[in-house]
């Protein structure tokens, strides 16, 4: 994947909707939207290896599927909430190349990671309304949750100062190391746990956090850097609680998406 589906910490706005008529913004006046000057969509060759890549100008992706590239330009991680992704979506494999202009290229290069990506995502969803001809709609769907609230122990997290850069940093063990992070990414971050995505129910709104969390997966191989299973990790070194529950979810429904067409 081009962006981390643990670390992407991604919000789910900005999108462009789909049917937007290319040349013309998502509000209807005449500016036109962002695009990549250069789009390759290839399949991958037997044996190729896959590399991601996050370029100055763009990315570049061997031997990933175009059910990764949905994820990408909707930020949605968890794959319970894209219904109707056909099964050779997430079975056939692609080498991807997207690169935009010098201008743009430059600019983007004052922004934060998390401020490129929500550029890009209605630009990511342009190209497959393009080559794919994706249709989608959003609808509410009610399923397992888990609320993420405060510990009766008490937050645990030290606040970030204001001017902190935000970075997380994943080893496996699995540590992960994070500075000036929002509850948001958070719950970003832990969706999937269990086979469900996860709800922010604390109210520290727009605060954000330095902590260092480390357990051990359910599914890592023998006792290799032995520690606490990510529930317990949760309450005992941040002070938070996962609480299972069920929530009405917005779920993006593909109501059609065809192989790329050639470049």
């Amino acid at each position: 994947m081009r962006l981390s589906h643990v670390l992407a910490g991604l919000t789910f706005i900005g999108l462009m909707p789909i049917g937007t008529s290319r040349g013309q913004a998502p509000n209807g006046s005449s500016a036109k939207p962002m695009s990549y000057e250069v789009v390759s969509i290839k399949p991958s060759r037997p044996g190729t290896p896959g590399i991601s890549e996050f370029l100055p100008n763009g990315f570049r992706e061997t031997d990933t599927t175009l059910g990764s590239l949905v994820q990408d330009a909707f930020g949605i991680f968890y794959d319970k909430r894209i219904l109707g992704m056909p099964s050779w979506a997430d079975s056939e494999q692609y080498d991807i190349e997207a690169k935009v202009d010098a201008d743009t290229a430059d600019r983007w290069k004052r922004l934060t990671e998390k401020q490129r990506h929500q550029e890009e995502e209605p630009m990511l969803q342009a190209v497959l309304v393009e080559r794919c001809k994706l249709k989608v709609h959003f609808e509410k769907k009610e399923m397992p949750v888990y609320e993420l609230v405060i510990a009766k122990s008490g937050l645990k997290m030290k606040e970030a100062p204001k001017d902190e850069a935000e970075n997380e940093e994943l080893s496996m063990g699995i540590t992960l190391t994070a500075h000036a992070i929002s509850i948001e990414d958070l719950t970003v971050t832990l969706s999937g746990v269990d086979g469900r995505p996860v709800v922010d129910k604390t109210e520290l709104g727009e605060k954000r956090f330095d902590f260092k969390l480390h357990w051990t997966p359910d599914n890592l191989p023998g006792n290799q850097n032995s520690g606490p299973s990510l529930f317990t990790a949760v309450e005992e070194q941040l002070g938070l609680k996962l609480i299972p529950s069920k929530a009405g979810m917005s779920v993006l429904v593909i109501d059609r998406m065809q192989r790329p067409s050639p470049n």
